[in-house]
């Protein structure tokens, strides 16, 4: 059973992380099949737009720490665990399509990071975001090393990653990395509505502004992919993560 959805609503594909018994947090398989799921949208010429969410209580608590030995149980483990959850950032920002965030509950780590990778985002009045990673002894994701510094700049940047503190949808707003906050019940609705909005734009103009806003570009951030990917496939084989988030676990 696929722990993502793909739902087609006219012209927009829904594409919903379906794990809420684990607050949709990141195992492999669910970093597999988002990448799957966003592939068959964005190959799909009947879809427009696509909206990015989670079911239950959150959007995406991040990396799911009861699969972390299993993660980390050897290098290609580490290896192949990270690079699905870099194939979702290829799939979310390499596109043609515009992804439109509706996001609530926690955005957690990784969550965090495919927040940054969405062109727009509806944040539901009850979103919380952080880092966890420095804490955790781990490391970013998502192409974050390079888009968050050109988002926020260098010293919030590092505000936010190496202190991991959490932030409200209103911070976010406030930040510029959410476009909406509005309450819970109205977070779908609206992105479908703006979804819809992109959807009857030109497919040809949207595609090329889209791809033409990170061209230049591709080469640094699929350096900053491949860059992150050594670094936490190093940190996820360190005993200090190991610990650290052992010490977490018996804390939660």
């Amino acid at each position: 059973m696929s722990t993502v959805l793909l739902e087609r609503r006219g012209a927009v594909g829904v594409v919903t992380l379906d794990r809420p018994e684990r607050l949709n947090a990141m195992s492999t398989t669910l970093c597999h099949d988002l990448a799957a799921r966003l592939d068959e949208a964005n190959a799909d010429e009947s879809v427009r737009a696509i909206v990015l969410t989670g079911a239950g209580r959150a959007f995406c608590a991040g990396d799911d720490l009861k699969e972390f030995d299993l993660q980390t149980a050897s290098l290609e483990a580490s290896r192949a665990h990270i690079r699905a959850i870099q194939s979702c950032t290829r799939a979310l920002m390499g596109s043609g399509k515009v992804v439109v965030g509706a996001l609530h509950g926690y955005a957690v780590g990784g969550g965090f990071e495919w927040l940054i990778n969405c062109d727009m985002v509806v944040a539901a009045d009850d979103l919380v975001a952080f880092f966890p990673e420095m804490d955790w002894g781990q490391f970013v994701t998502g192409g974050v090393t390079h888009w968050l510094p050109l988002a926020v700049g260098h010293q919030r940047a590092m505000e936010l990653m190496v202190l991991g503190e959490r932030h409200s949808a209103g911070d976010l707003h406030r930040l510029g990395l959410v476009n909406w906050v509005v309450p819970r019940p109205e977070m779908l609705p609206r992105a479908l509505a703006v979804a819809d909005k992109v959807a009857a734009k030109s497919a040809f103009s949207v595609s090329r502004l889209k791809r033409l806003m990170v061209s230049g570009l591709d080469d640094r951030v699929e350096r900053a992919l491949k860059a992150e990917e050594a670094i936490t496939v190093e940190a996820f084989q360190r005993g200090e993560a190991a610990e650290r988030v052992k010490k977490f676990g018996a804390k939660a």
